[in-house]
């Protein structure tokens, strides 16, 4: 799995005009899924996700997380960041996964964040969606499960 994550002061997705997620502050994070991930991957990017520390303290240093601040996380499904363009200009989206293990491992990610208590958004799986965000910083963060193992 990979992931843009960025601290954001507020972040909204739309899908035909109608708002299907919005969060105030917390972390945006834009969610590829790829063929061999499993809910391994996704226990991963949890973890990360709930305690990476990108947050300011008093000290003004990111030393906080998105539980400790009480931040909500904005997740969208987003299989372009999967796009292979080393060869040629058009992308290659060869090693995204199909549409429903990618949605299954999305919501059992949405799900694992909730569980740790933070109020999780999501946008509209595979649908044309809208992203409108502040990020605050700016701060952007890429996580990426394969990197791991």
């Amino acid at each position: 799995m990979r992931a843009v994550v960025q601290r954001v002061t507020e972040a909204s997705v739309t899908v035909e005009g109608k708002t299907v997620g919005s969060i105030g502050s917390g972390l945006m994070v834009l969610l590829g899924v790829e063929q061999e991930d499993t809910e391994k991957d996704g226990a991963y990017l949890a973890e990360k996700l709930a305690g990476l520390r990108i947050f300011e303290d008093d000290h003004e240093k990111m030393n906080l997380s998105v539980q400790q601040v009480g931040g909500s996380i904005l997740l969208v499904s987003q299989f372009t960041l999967l796009g292979d363009v080393r060869h040629g200009k058009r992308p290659s989206f060869t090693q995204a996964a199909p549409p429903q293990e990618a949605d299954a491992l999305y919501e059992d990610l949405a799900d694992r964040l909730r569980q740790k208590g933070i109020p999780v958004e999501t946008g509209q799986f595979q649908a044309h969606m809208e992203v409108s965000l502040v990020n605050d910083g700016p701060v952007t963060i890429l996580l990426d499960s394969r990197k791991l193992f």
